[in-house]
């Protein structure tokens, strides 16, 4: 039994190397404790995802989600402000960035940046370009899929990244 769990775990891990915030450890974790852990990997130069829109849009998302749940989420709001304003800084620029509505809601342009992620790891540019239209975007929806496949560095993210993993950071109350 406890060979199987040793065999397991790189298939875990794997699952949340695609989306550490959908299925953080197989279920048995936080999923925002799962994309503040890896958003140095995901968000400290973003500029990795050069040539993977797909991945860029996940990225992007899990700003998003980490930005909504500093803010919102009673257990991550009360001692981490700090962290919560340079996460906020960090969705402005990714945003202006990608073309994405400064007001848009981040639980909306979480999901976008979502579907938008699996369609491409789908194969379908369609319904990533169909993900990426709408009120919440300032520009045309191929401009966003062009932008998400050459994004820069970004060093408001990338601050905001190690903010956030340091924050729940074991030894560290959040």
């Amino acid at each position: 039994m406890k060979r199987r769990a040793i065999l397991a775990l790189p298939l875990i891990l794997a699952a949340c190397d695609i989306d550490p915030v959908t299925d953080y450890l197989g279920g048995f974790g936080d999923p925002v404790r799962g994309a503040a852990l890896f958003a140095p990997r995901n968000l400290g130069d973003t500029s990795r995802w050069q040539g993977d829109p797909a991945g860029a849009a996940m990225a992007a998302a899990q700003l998003e989600f980490l930005a909504r749940s500093f803010r919102d989420n009673p257990i991550y709001n009360v001692n981490n402000v700090a962290v919560s304003q340079t996460l906020q800084s960090a969705v402005a620029e990714m945003r202006a960035a990608l073309g994405i509505a400064p007001a848009a809601r981040n639980a909306d342009v979480e999901i976008l940046l979502r579907r938008a992620s699996v369609a491409l790891r789908e194969g379908s540019q369609a319904q990533a370009l169909a993900a990426l239209t709408g009120p919440n975007f300032t520009v045309r929806p191929e401009e966003v899929l062009r932008r998400l496949g050459d994004l820069p560095r970004l060093p408001n993210v990338s601050s905001a990244a190690g903010m956030a993993a340091n924050a729940i950071s074991p030894g560290r109350r959040s």
